[in-house]
Order: structure tokens, then C-alpha cells, then sequence
């Protein structure tokens, strides 16, 4: 029987005495709705995996993304340690797993990537930061998700950016590539703004560049990036359930995860809402593939700033 794919054929782990900057998890389900389906998203990590493949034995290569080879001439440092157990509609058995695995890739000092999953899965994974705040959000996404609740449930994925409000270890947010519309009423926009999230459209980062949003961003803040595969354009990113044109291009998302890296540190990653019965020939599993690249080679490089 084959072993499992891992992105881009990291191992599982690291020698004895070498810890990891990074560590990857997938969860395929997180908070799912009554009668609702999260299925499709269970496949996206393993969807990610494959599409890493072909450069699997390039890791060694020049990156003209990030200017150098993924590690920057250094050793690997970075794991993928397969998905989590989680059960659809075992939600909360599912956020509870999906916290204690963040919090113990914490407590080894690395940097925890998760791939989801629907847009609930964050909450918990934003929770588990909670002993190692305070952290600032950059969400990219068209929907700012701030439901209180949808159909009864508090912890889907219409509300992580509302449940991410409310816990005392997140000290702001930046919400960006917003566009069109979704389940947010006025309510919920006047609540966002309330709280003091940065609201950027994706308009405006079309117009004035990804400064719109990195411009909110505290300098040498600690940073989780939560990407929504709906936050980009279907045009590279068609693999999702609600489809918006307008979204941001790939290298404007490239541009804001080094942005962030470059001006504050990038603690935590999730890519989330990656739908493969929606792809097309396997085109957003492969500029998802190359997000999480991007996003390992600037914790790579953050990790070696932060110990010259």
C-alpha cells in the first residue's frame, strides 16, 4: 500500500534535535451546519498534496516568487504530519481537535499551517493561540463572516470573524478582498466596524495595491493569516462553492503574506474553502499549492531574520 502524499514530499518529521519552523495539518471538517455537507472540503488537503507534486523534487531550485531557493539555501524545516480525525457534524469534538493540535504546534516554537476545510475551521484554530497572543488576523476572503449565528450554529463557517472578536488574545484584524455579496447584513457590518476591523475591498487593493491593507497592520505584530480561497479571483481560484468576480489576482496574495512577513511576523496560516468538485483541471488545487509555498518560504526567511 502507497504512503500518503505529503506537500511537496516533506516528512512526517524532523531528526532528533532539529525542531521544525512549520508544521502542516489538514482538517477536513470543522463546524458544519444542520443538514449540511462539508464533505467536499474534506478533500482539499489531500487535492493541495497532489498538485504539490510535481515540484516536489524542485524544493532545491530557484523560486522566482520569493527571490531564492523555498528555504533560502538552509535546511528543510518544515513537516507535514497529515490530517487531523475529524467527523462531519461532530463539531464540538472537531473544533476541540482542532485545537489541541494547534496549541501542541505551538508549544514546539513552530509556525502551525493548516489546510481546511470549510470556513469554520479557523475558530478553533484561532482559539488555540490563546496563550500566545496577542495576535492581529489578516483574513482574505470576499465575506467578512460575521454572523452571530446561521441556522442555530454559532461556529460555522458564516462566523469566524465574529467568534475571532470575541477572544481577549486577538488584538485586531484586517479584512481584505472584500466584494459582492454574501450573508453579511447591515447588522453585521455595523458590528465589524464597531469592533475596529480594517475593512478592504478588493477594489481598492486593485486601485492603490496591497498597501490598502498592509497599511493596518502594526509594525512586528504577531500575524495569523486566515485565507478563503473565495477571496481570490475565479479566474485562477474557480475550485470554490460561491463564485464572485473581481477577486484578488496571485500575486497580489503573494505580495500580502511577504508583505506581512517583511513588516510583522506570520504566526499562524490556514488555508480554508478550497471545493474540488468545483475545480477545473485541478487549476486551484495548483494556486493553492503555490500560496502555501510562498507562505512557507516567508516563515522560512522570518524565522532565520529572527535568529541573526
Amino acid at each position: 500500500m502507497a504512503a500518503p502524499l505529503s506537500f511537496l514530499g516533506f516528512p512526517s518529521r524532523l531528526a532528533d534535535g532539529i525542531s521544525p519552523c512549520a508544521v502542516i495539518f489538514g482538517s477536513g471538517h470543522g463546524s458544519t451546519y444542520p443538514g449540511g455537507d462539508s464533505s467536499g472540503y474534506a478533500l482539499a488537503a489531500d487535492a493541495i498534496r497532489t498538485a504539490s507534486q510535481e515540484d516536489a523534487g524542485l524544493v532545491e531550485h530557484w523560486d522566482f516568487d520569493l527571490g531564492g531557493t523555498l528555504f533560502d539555501g538552509k535546511p528543510l524545516c518544515c513537516v507535514d504530519t497529515g490530517d487531523i480525525p475529524t467527523t462531519m457534524h461532530d463539531n464540538a469534538g472537531n473544533r476541540g481537535r482542532i485545537e489541541a493540535r494547534t496549541r501542541e504546534v505551538l508549544a514546539l516554537q513552530a509556525v502551525p499551517v493548516m489546510l481546511g476545510g470549510d470556513d469554520s475551521v479557523p475558530i478553533p484554530f484561532l482559539a488555540g493561540f490563546s496563550d500566545h497572543g496577542p495576535i492581529w488576523i489578516l483574513q482574505i476572503d470576499a465575506h467578512i463572516d460575521w454572523r452571530d449565528e446561521l441556522h442555530g450554529e454559532r461556529y460555522g463557517y458564516s462566523s469566524p470573524m465574529r467568534r475571532a472578536s470575541e477572544m481577549p488574545h486577538v488584538a485586531g484584524m484586517v479584512q481584505v478582498g472584500l466584494r459582492s455579496v454574501g450573508s453579511a447584513r447591515l447588522t453585521e457590518i455595523e458590528a465589524a466596524r464597531q469592533y475596529g476591523s480594517h475593512l478592504v475591498t478588493a477594489r481598492e487593493v486593485h486601485t492603490q495595491g496591497v498597501e490598502a491593507a498592509l497599511r493596518y497592520i502594526p509594525e512586528g505584530a504577531r500575524v495569523v493569516v486566515t485565507l478563503d480561497c473565495d477571496g481570490l479571483d475565479p479566474g485562477i481560484m474557480p475550485g470554490v462553492a460561491a463564485r464572485t468576480p473581481g477577486g484578488l489576482t496571485y500575486t497580489q496574495a503573494i505580495d500580502l503574506i511577504a508583505g506581512v512577513g517583511r513588516q510583522a511576523k506570520i504566526v499562524g496560516f490556514d488555508l480554508v474553502e478550497l471545493f474540488p468538485p468545483a475545480d477545473l483541471d485541478g487549476l486551484s488545487a495548483l494556486t493553492a499549492a503555490r500560496l502555501l509555498v510562498n507562505v512557507i518560504g516567508t516563515i522560512a526567511r522570518q524565522d532565520q531574520r529572527s535568529q541573526s
